[in-house]
Formats: C-alpha cells, sequence, structure tokens
C-alpha cells in the first residue's frame, strides 16, 4: 500500500515523522515537501496557491492513500476530486478540507503561523471553497479530530462527516490541532486499521 502524507500550512515534515515510524514497514510512505515552506527550496514553477496545488497532485502518480493534516487537507480533497482513479483513501486530520469556515467558530491562525513559520504570502491569503464538490467523493475517508482543538474544532469535523456516506469520524481527547504528532500512537492505530479496511 502506497501512502502520501501532507504536511500542514507551517510545510514541516518532520510533523508526521512520529506516525510513520508506528505504522507497518510494509507500505511505501512518501512525504510531499511544499516548495518555500519549512525551510525548503524554491520552485520557480510554484508561484501562487494554484502552481503549489498542482505541484503537489503532480506527485501522485499510482494508487495511494493520502493523509493530510490542517491545510494540507484542501490538496488532499482536491486529489480525490481530481484523480478519483488514484485515491484509494483519504485521511484528514483536523483539517478544513477548503469548507467556508464562516459558519463555524474557528481561531484565526494565519497571523501566528506567519510570524512563527516561513511560509509565502500567497498561502495564508488563500481561502478554498469547495463545499459544492464534497459529495462528488466516494472514496473511504478517515477524520480525525481533537477535542479541544481551536483551528478545526470537532463540529467541522462532524461537518464534513455528513458529507460521505463512506467516512468515519474519530475524536481524540484531549487533542490539539498538532495531535497526529502528539498522539502519534492513536492516530497510527487508526489510520492502521483504516488502511486494513481498505486492503481486504
Amino acid at each position: 500500500m502506497n501512502l502520501i502524507f501532507l504536511p500542514g500550512a507551517s510545510g514541516s515534515t518532520d510533523y508526521w515523522q512520529p506516525v510513520m515510524h508506528l505504522l507497518p514497514a510494509r507500505y511505501t510512505s512518501t512525504i510531499i515537501a511544499y516548495p518555500s515552506f519549512g525551510g525548503y527550496p524554491i520552485n520557480p514553477d510554484v508561484q501562487n496557491f494554484e502552481d503549489l496545488q498542482a505541484y503537489v497532485l503532480r506527485k501522485i502518480q499510482e494508487p495511494v492513500i493520502v493523509i493530510a493534516q490542517s491545510m494540507g487537507g484542501i490538496f488532499a480533497v482536491q486529489a480525490a476530486l481530481q484523480q478519483p482513479e488514484l485515491i484509494q483513501g483519504l485521511v484528514l486530520v483536523a483539517t478544513s478540507g477548503g469548507i467556508d469556515l464562516n459558519p463555524f467558530d474557528v481561531a484565526d491562525w494565519r497571523q501566528d503561523y506567519q510570524l512563527s513559520f516561513d511560509v509565502p504570502d500567497w498561502f495564508i491569503q488563500q481561502h478554498s471553497l469547495l463545499d459544492i464538490h464534497l459529495t462528488e467523493i466516494e472514496c473511504p475517508i478517515l477524520l480525525i479530530w481533537g477535542d479541544n482543538d481551536p483551528i478545526s474544532p470537532v463540529t467541522i469535523g462532524q461537518y464534513l462527516h455528513s458529507k460521505w456516506i463512506q467516512s468515519e469520524l474519530h475524536i481524540i481527547e484531549n487533542g490539539h490541532h498538532d495531535l497526529a504528532n502528539i498522539h502519534s500512537n492513536q492516530v497510527a492505530n487508526l489510520i492502521r486499521t483504516f488502511i486494513t479496511k481498505i486492503e481486504k
């Protein structure tokens, strides 16, 4: 089974390392680094959010399960919409999935992220809205949320769960926005169980 991991807005490829180390060695795991994020070199072909999205989708060349955290979920959802024949499943962790966040009580993370991480201005300013397309996704989806996450509260996970017939939602107690990194054992167990169901 091939797995592709997508970081969140920080672009940190270290984020997923604890989970990856806990998954079976028979899985082929790849983390996609975002050009101009987290200290990775600039790519002249990536000048805006749409370029970055195209860059990520070009990395998906064979059947995979895409595992995404936070803002990386937008790319995961787009992959399922644009390349459904290659996406065997999605794992979305504390993400927006490109939905309209106005109805939800969410904390504004953008200013703090720009102060804390080396990310391009155009990424912070991006607002992708994919709500009307969500029901087009038919692959199995695992949703993992923390019950103490002001950036992506449980209500967002519940909303996404209501849009996808083949989805399951798991809520991790005392989970914050970095729950996949902090609660890596629980997250890895959920991912392992999810993949096992797909493989059957």
